[in-house]
């Protein structure tokens, strides 16, 4: 396993405007970002190190483990309702998001790095959404180039989907 380097939040002279937040992307046109303080690692996960569970929603790729923890592993395009997972993936580019005790791992289609985001900057959706999204979802902000999904951490790892099994 690999872990990103991430560009250090320390370093003043990089900082920008507002807070931090990881930048990823969730399937290949689809740029978002999640809040930086609920981000601990990410990664590069080969399949071979999920472990598939029965009965479990199409999202849950599977447990995991790291650094002596178990946690599960999901797709983040399928939970949104987005896209399926690929299966003939060589990789899984992972994040661990953590909120509070509950560490969950959560594949995308490939990390960033860190963006700076002013609060004043998110938006309400100004276009109609997947509802698979909606309750994951805390606006959006436009940028010349690109509209950068702002999700919420704690609905992604706090998801009923998630819990109800």
């Amino acid at each position: 396993m690999n872990t990103s380097a991430l560009a250090p939040l320390s370093n003043r002279s990089q900082r920008g405007v507002g807070d931090a937040y990881l930048k990823f992307y969730v399937d290949e046109k689809t740029p978002a970002v999640v809040a930086m303080k609920h981000v601990q690692e990410v990664l590069t996960l080969p399949p071979q190190r999920l472990t598939a569970m029965p009965n479990m929603p199409t999202c849950v790729l599977g447990l995991m483990s790291r650094r002596s923890r178990v946690m599960w592993a999901i797709s983040l395009a399928t939970m949104l309702e987005m896209a399926s997972a690929n299966p003939n993936i060589k990789a899984y580019n992972l994040m661990i998001l953590r909120i509070g005790p509950t560490p969950l791992g959560v594949v995308v289609q490939r990390v960033e790095g860190i963006q700076w985001v002013d609060p004043n900057s998110v938006e309400s959706p100004y276009e109609a959404v997947t509802p698979g999204l909606l309750p994951y979802l805390k606006g959006c902000i436009l940028q010349p180039k690109e509209v950068l999904l702002v999700l919420d951490a704690e609905a992604i790892v706090q998801s009923p989907i998630l819990h109800n099994h």
